[in-house]
């Protein structure tokens, strides 16, 4: 006689019953297992301190070896550690260690989540960009070839050495019908430039130039910068006053810019975090940060870690905003299409 033989269903299978066996067996597990509660102490102290960091980091004082400065320069890697502390959290199997993760995740994302989301457009009536070419390149002639192959229309190009400018001016000519040195600064232009002269950044020497871009869209006034480079010492932290200074200076002379369109690029030893840059960051935007698409850090070239060059604008909408790829610089060239006002004919 045959048999039939049949494959028992019921408890033992992955439906519904059984997912709500198991969280059913969870929220009892969290109600009545005082230990998942009671470990984890310490890393949920870790998580509200880092929290607490992230949260007012404008406040820490800069007092001591500009430390604020320094944490708010590299600030978004300190969202690296919230990983780090869930999968602690999940090893120690504590609840009180994944709660207290929340905290730091959510500020982070509070902070810096809108630079993950794609902002850049299409349009525009200009394309900018700004490179610190470094002094000791080895391939001046071929970093000015990768800069132009970038299509932009305005070129501001920082830490110039009286050596390689006629190298930098041999290169671009072709596609810059004008532009200007003004010390270590320069700018190139396929458009008009007008009024070219030096800015004083209290430096003793000329390291910062503006100049009147006449571009079919309007006029644009525009700021080339490069602040005094940063250091970190041990005996005396986050060595930036000169920086800060500088900083202070180029912000007095872009306020009183008579153009309703202004542009600032340039290397700014600074992120736009850094509170010591505030004469300058508080009264422009940042490209990236308005139409870039995530954090588009631009130093050291080799492992970007921090986006210490920047384009900035004011009176101007930024479109879209972009990293160009490495050239024999230590930097990152960056560059932004921005769309001029309609008073700035």
């Amino acid at each position: 006689m045959a048999q039939a033989y049949m494959t028992e269903t019921g408890s033992g299978g992955q439906g519904p019953d059984r997912r709500g066996t198991r969280l059913r067996r969870l929220l009892t597990s969290l109600r009545t297992d005082r230990s998942l509660w009671r470990r984890g102490i310490v890393l949920a102290v870790f998580s509200a301190l880092l929290a607490l960091v992230m949260a007012v980091h404008a406040q820490i004082p800069n007092r001591f070896g500009n430390l604020g400065s320094l944490l708010e320069t590299f600030l978004p890697w300190l969202g690296l550690a919230v990983p780090v502390l869930l999968a602690l959290a999940l090893f120690r199997r504590s609840a009180t260690a994944l709660v207290a993760v929340l905290l730091p995740a959510t500020v982070w994302v509070n902070l810096f989540g809108g630079l993950l989301v794609d902002r850049t457009g299409a349009g525009g009536d200009l394309t900018v960009a700004t490179h610190n070419v470094n002094a000791d390149n080895p391939d001046p002639a071929g970093t000015a070839r990768d800069v132009a192959a970038s299509g932009a229309d305005v070129v501001a190009l920082e830490e110039l050495t009286a050596s390689a400018v006629p190298v930098y001016e041999k290169a671009l000519a072709s596609t810059y019908r004008y532009h200007s040195v003004q010390g270590t600064v320069g700018l190139w232009s396929k458009y008009p430039l007008s009024g070219a002269a030096p800015v004083d950044i209290k430096l003793g020497w000329t390291r910062a130039m503006r100049a009147t871009v006449t571009a079919p869209g309007g006029k644009l006034a525009v700021y080339v910068a490069h602040l005094p480079s940063v250091r970190v010492k041990m005996e005396a932290g986050f060595t930036a006053r000169q920086r800060d200074k500088s900083a202070d200076a180029l912000g007095e002379a872009i306020s009183h810019e008579a153009l309703p369109d202004v542009a600032l690029l340039g290397d700014l030893n600074g992120t736009m975090n850094d509170r010591a840059l505030n004469a300058v960051t508080s009264q422009m935007r940042s490209t990236q940060g308005a139409a870039g698409s995530g954090f588009g850090f631009s130093w050291p070239a080799s492992f970007p870690m921090a986006r210490i060059d920047q384009i900035m604008v004011k009176g101007v909408e930024p479109v879209t905003s972009w990293t160009l790829p490495e050239t024999g610089s230590d930097h990152l060239p960056i560059a932004a299409r921005v769309k001029l006002s309609a008073t700035a004919s």
